[in-house]
Formats: C-alpha cells, sequence, structure tokens
C-alpha cells in the first residue's frame, strides 16, 4: 500500500484537508435535507453553515505560506515566536509586537523568496524565512493580533517582483518600532 499515492499529491491533499472535510460536511448536509425528515433534517440544516465556515477556513489557511525545508525552525509556544537559524537564534513576544510583515524577494514568490518580520517594542526585527520548518504554525499565531489582513499574505505571495506587504499593524500609541 506504500507509494500508492504520489508525495506531491498527498502534500496537497495535506495541505487542503480542512476544505475538504468542509465540503464533504456540506455535501452530507445537502444529503440530510434531500432525504431525511424530523431531528436529522434539522441537524443538517445546521451541517451547512458548518461546512461552508470550514471550507472558508480551509482554503485561507491553504493559500497561507507554509514551512518546508528552508533554513531554520520556528516554533510557537505561549504567546511566542521563536526562530532557531543556521546564524542564531532569537524570539518576539506576540504581545509586543507593533507590526508584521512579508518581504518579497525579487525572484518567483515561492519558499525563501519571501520573509516574515516581526517588528516589536522589546527587540531587533525578527527576520524568518518563509520555508523554514515549522513557518506554518505563523498562520496560527497570527489569529492572536485584531485585524490581521490575510489578504496581504495572499497578495505577498502572489508578487513576482520585491514589494514589502504589511499583514498587520497595532494601534497602540505607546508602541514603537525597533
Amino acid at each position: 500500500m506504500k507509494g500508492l499515492i504520489r508525495p506531491e499529491l498527498l502534500v496537497t491533499i495535506l495541505r487542503w484537508r480542512e476544505a475538504l472535510i468542509g465540503l464533504g460536511v456540506v455535501a452530507l448536509g445537502l444529503y440530510g435535507l434531500l432525504t431525511t425528515f424530523g431531528t436529522l433534517f434539522y441537524l443538517s440544516l445546521l451541517a451547512i453553515p458548518a461546512g461552508i465556515a470550514l471550507i472558508w477556513e480551509g482554503v485561507r489557511r491553504a493559500r497561507f505560506p507554509g514551512g518546508g525545508q528552508g533554513p531554520g525552525v520556528v516554533e510557537i509556544d505561549e504567546r511566542q515566536i521563536t526562530y532557531f537559524g543556521p546564524g542564531g537564534g532569537a524570539a518576539v513576544s506576540i504581545n509586543a509586537l507593533v507590526r508584521v510583515e512579508v518581504v518579497t524577494r525579487a525572484a518567483a514568490p515561492v519558499g525563501s523568496d519571501h520573509v516574515w518580520v516581526f517588528h516589536s517594542t522589546e527587540a531587533a526585527p525578527l527576520v524568518i524565512p518563509g520555508d523554514a520548518v515549522g513557518a506554518d504554525g505563523l498562520f496560527d499565531a497570527l489569529t492572536a493580533l485584531p485585524g490581521v489582513d490575510y489578504s496581504q499574505v495572499t497578495a505577498a505571495m502572489a508578487a513576482t517582483g520585491p514589494d514589502r506587504f504589511v499583514i498587520w499593524a497595532g494601534t497602540n500609541p505607546d508602541r514603537r518600532l525597533s
């Protein structure tokens, strides 16, 4: 059974799994609406918006740049983002962030062609390659910030030249860039 699915296809399926599960939930909900009555009918009615929410979140996550085989390792623990890279490591508290950016380089925006830059009040900016191992966990870390602009991340991944995309900027006037 090993090797039944090509590794590239398996990676794609796993990346889109949340959206695929949502699609299945919507399909089951629609089937339930058409074939049942009573309590199951109402449960099926509730399954459809739940499935749509899963699809929405799954598509957003799948389009978000993920980690890979790039340099360094990202860890997110207790509202702290830590990066251990070839040239050393650094950490930043999510509570101390004042701005989050994605910077694209001149080459096509895949892998290390984009970097995350986390500006905080406590230290120098933390720069994380987009293809660092564990970088896909940054999506969950950013959900703690109010008003994150995920469309900017999508725009950054579609960029073909060097550019800077502000994903989030704090509104606290007491915070300043390091």
